[in-house]
């Protein structure tokens, strides 16, 4: 496979990612900021903090305001990590290997280029009809997900595109939980009621599996426990790291080149100090510095899958 192809389908999938998360953020940020039940209603701050360039000033002018905060990340062509951008460079990517993916994941990508670009939107999203356009896009994108995996064919492209959607699914579940627990300074002792993670777990599309599953008080803690070492919640950073070293298994050994297992071996070693953590040893390296090295190391292993595989600079 030609590297130019192998990083449009690997690119493919991290835009797809990216706005799928994007969605659900911006979802939650936008039930949640109607909620006066909880002492700090949530607001827009969270989402500009993380899928903006705006300064504190701009974000502050920008996070009470559900219209403004909804288009300026949804179709803001300023903003380069509006749902829009995202989607224009997805559909790129797929448009130049239309013959590595399916027919229906094509049509797909473009289906959802045409809804992000249909006139009138933004005027929607300034009224009621907004949670119904939020809505939509997100289930278009489970669509994307599910169209994926029944269409498919297992070889080479599969597994750049799923090493790209998991990569960027481990970099968001570990910057979504870098924001809330800065709230509460990385402290698992400044206990907050659920309520406070309510935002966080919706967004990561959790919130039902952590009622269900961790019955006891300590919140702080199961939080952790879930989003990071939890290998059946398929958002959790462990979970993510496993599927992309079972997809990077596969392109190595399919396609052998120059540094392939070096490659690996670092891979190795950042699914490993994930792997064989718990929330003992996170608690006392600290929170807030083992998810900078998570993200760091995982960006790290990005560049270097990039100059491996598709011939990066």
């Amino acid at each position: 496979m030609l590297s130019r192809i192998a990083d449009s389908l690997y690119w493919l999938n991290r835009y797809m990612e990216r706005a799928d998360g994007m969605l659900r953020l911006m979802k939650t940020s936008y039930i949640l900021s109607f909620d006066k039940v909880q002492a700090n209603s949530m607001t827009w701050e969270p989402a500009l903090k993380i899928f903006t360039s705006l300064s504190n000033e701009a974000i502050e002018d920008l996070k009470k305001d559900n219209t403004a905060a909804l288009q300026y990340l949804l179709l803001d062509a300023k903003n380069q990590n509006s749902f829009k951008v995202i989607i224009n460079r997805a559909r790129e990517n797929a448009r130049g290997v239309q013959d590595q993916i399916t027919k229906e994941v094509w049509e797909q990508v473009n289906q959802i280029y045409h809804l992000v670009n249909q006139p009138g939107l933004a005027k929607k999203l300034a009224g009621p009809e907004a949670i119904v356009v939020i809505d939509k896009f997100i289930n278009t994108s489970d669509q994307f997900c599910g169209i994926t995996d029944s269409t498919m064919p297992r070889g080479q492209s599969w597994n750049y595109m799923n090493m790209g959607k998991y990569t960027e699914r481990c970099l968001l579940t570990a910057e979504f939980t870098h924001y809330f627990f800065k709230e509460v300074a990385f402290d698992f002792k400044n206990e907050q009621d659920i309520i406070y993670w309510r935002g966080l777990l919706l967004a990561l599309s959790g919130y039902e599996l952590h009622l269900k599953n961790y019955s006891s008080q300590d919140h702080n803690y199961n939080v952790v426990q879930q989003l990071l070492f939890d290998n059946n919640f398929p958002r959790s950073v462990y979970y993510a790291l496993d599927r992309a070293n079972r997809y990077l298994t596969d392109i190595a050994a399919s396609n052998p080149v120059e540094g392939s297992k070096e490659l690996k071996r670092s891979f190795g070693r950042l699914q490993s100090s994930v792997k064989y953590a718990d929330l003992e040893i996170v608690e006392r390296e600290g929170l807030e510095k083992y998810l900078v090295t998570v993200r760091k190391d995982l960006n790290e292993f990005s560049r270097t899958l990039g100059r491996t595989y598709f011939s990066y600079s």
